[in-house]
């Protein structure tokens, strides 16, 4: 007799489950709106644009529905490899998706950089919904007239107003995402909340932490290379991380005078990460130059984005 169980019928599932793409400018609150959603952390967050550069998931549960949210880089206008690939990445996390989700900043006037975003989601044939973000600044009128016009030039079914980061209108969307979910078995283990493993979480963290830490000292050519993930015998985690940057002179600027800066980079990453985990964390990081660290294929894969040409 065999014991492998017949496939269920998506068509009659109790359970529904869908993928819903989050795209948007760079900082205009994907990753807090999927943090929201989700209930937890699962994205970084910081006030610099361009935060986010893989394409992670985040996991939700709404009643009997699971909703997959790509958290995906910002769309903008790519100048160097790395933009390429993750604006790459932004359109790929639409793939497949059974709703995508635009994210714009409602306190910006000035909305030239939607356009290209707005003609290509024209097109799309998934389910589109405009989400404006951060209205507790936004007086009611401005926003209506934003609405108007955005959903007149990108063609959206449904237009929700909300504040990711104080969680103004986040149960409503959510309500009504899982509605759009599709009947089908859930695709992960309830109490998954996330589809990165704990090495790309644990590099994610570290640089959060140095985008917060160094505001504007640092630009956006550096980057955070896992070396080793390993769970010691005691059940704590050992993890190594390089700091990439592509000048000499940015050493002393990540450092600190004595390390002091990178001492507190590596504590305060490490005390979010010993908190995400649920272990003692030993992290240990170390700066390394590399000119054209932005050309290497290897550390591509290693933060999780395509090599693109």
């Amino acid at each position: 007799m065999s014991d492998i169980s017949p496939p269920i019928d998506p068509a009659i599932s109790p359970q529904h489950c869908g993928l819903v793409a989050i795209l948007g400018a760079p900082n205009a609150g994907k990753s807090t709106l999927v943090n929201a959603l989700v209930g937890q952390k699962v994205a970084i967050v910081s006030n610099k644009a361009q935060t986010t550069r893989a394409r992670l998931m985040g996991i939700a549960i709404e009643a009997d529905t699971q909703i997959i949210l790509v958290d995906t880089p910002g769309l903008f206008e790519p100048r160097r490899r790395l933009d390429r690939a993750m604006v790459s990445a932004a359109w790929g996390g639409a793939e497949a998706a059974d709703a995508i989700v635009l994210v714009v900043d409602a306190r910006k006037k000035r909305r030239e950089y939607l356009e290209p975003i707005l003609t290509t989601l024209a097109t799309r044939p998934e389910r589109r919904i405009l989400v404006l973000n951060k209205v507790d600044a936004t007086p009611k009128e401005p926003l209506l007239v934003a609405a108007e016009e955005l959903v007149a030039a990108g063609g959206f079914d449904e237009v929700f107003f909300i504040s990711a980061l104080t969680g103004d209108g986040v149960a409503e969307l959510k309500t009504r995402l899982a509605a759009l979910m599709p009947p089908s078995p859930w695709h992960y283990p309830e109490d998954q909340v996330s589809n990165a493993s704990e090495r790309l979480l644990a590099t994610e963290i570290t640089r959060e932490q140095l985008y917060r830490q160094l505001h504007d000292e640092l630009p956006y050519d550096s980057a955070v290379r896992p070396e080793s993930y390993a769970v010691r015998a005691d059940g704590s985690i050992e993890i190594h991380q390089q700091i990439v940057i592509a000048r000499d002179s940015q050493r002393p600027i990540v450092l600190g005078k004595g390390g002091s800066k990178l001492k507190s980079i590596g504590e305060t990453a490490r005390k979010e990460l010993a908190n995400l985990l649920g272990a003692k964390v030993h992290l240990f990081l170390h700066v390394k130059v590399e000119e054209k660290w932005a050309e290497s294929r290897d550390l591509y894969e290693e933060i999780g984005l395509d090599w693109v040409q």
